[in-house]
């Protein structure tokens, strides 16, 4: 099961220790690191920054952010227990970006790739109108420059403090999507811990190949709505990642460690020819 680590007895910058949320151990943050955030006792599979996700993945040096400015504003002037525009300032302020997603292009194994990554740890990496503006233009430049498309994602869903805003954000980038695969170009979509609610209703399960990391989350509601609503009880380990590689929702489980070199391989199946020093490369396959 994967799960956010917990800092240990932090003071200023980052904490020495963690713990692991699964399995409570007390861990040393620089082997964890060395892991990939991975527990060394349990296997579980710690979330990622949007930073330490594309350390993990693309070329070193390679990623150019796109659209940086776009944030969210508060069109509702949504309260609850503080405004909703204090919560950006807050969560701007502790994570150092403007919003829950990183979109950019870089290169893997020397290909270029456009990609969008998304940070938990902003409002839970829920998806408003700026989210959804990000990830559509990445999308669109995608298809100018016939380059394959990879998101990263790990979301509480739709972010409700902008109200029917966020929820045609699913729509927004479920049609340029759509248009992405009439070029004939490929998405692949890797779920983390958790994707959920509307990201995983829209861009999350609409992946030409889904890929999700081992003990992830994935669902729409979660588990205790859907057992009230049916009134049953729900069988172990759903809405994780293993549960829907056997239920075939998501095609791949793939470990952290691994994950690099399983996207270049699907990158070199899918994309030809294998792109050189000034070529674009261009989609292979045709569109479903």
């Amino acid at each position: 099961m994967a799960e956010q680590a917990v800092p240990v007895n932090q003071e200023e910058g980052e904490a020495i220790w963690l713990k692991c949320a699964t399995c409570q151990e007390i861990l040393f943050r620089k082997e964890v690191e060395r892991r990939l955030f991975i527990c060394p006792k349990c296997g579980a599979h710690l979330r990622l920054t949007a930073e330490q996700r594309l350390l993990t993945i693309v070329d070193r040096g390679s990623f150019i952010e796109h659209a940086p400015h776009i944030h969210s504003t508060d069109p509702l002037a949504f309260t609850d227990r503080k405004p909703y525009a204090q919560r950006l300032a807050d969560a701007r302020s502790r994570s150092g970006r403007a919003e829950a997603v990183v979109c950019g292009e870089a290169t893997l194994d020397g290909r270029r790739i456009a990609l969008g990554c998304f940070d938990f740890s902003f409002l839970g990496g829920s998806m408003g109108t700026a989210v959804g503006e990000k990830l559509t233009r990445i999308i669109e430049h995608a298809r100018a420059e016939q380059l394959p498309v990879i998101f990263f994602s790990a979301s509480g869903g739709a972010r409700m403090q902008e109200g029917v805003l966020s929820l045609m954000q699913m729509a927004k980038i479920s049609m340029a999507l759509g248009r992405l695969r009439e070029a004939g170009l490929p998405y692949i979509s890797v779920l983390t811990d958790p994707t959920t609610g509307g990201v995983a209703a829209s861009l999350g399960m609409l992946g030409d190949i889904n890929i999700a990391e081992p003990g992830a989350l994935i669902g729409f509601a979660g588990q205790r709505v859907i057992e009230q609503t049916i009134r049953e009880k729900l069988p172990p380990g759903f809405q994780r990642a293993e549960f829907l590689l056997e239920h075939g929702m998501v095609d791949l489980v793939v470990e952290r460690k691994d994950l690099r070199g399983v996207l270049g391989q699907l990158l070199g199946l899918l994309c030809t020819p294998v792109p050189t020093a000034g070529s674009t490369p261009k989609a292979s396959h045709s569109p479903p």
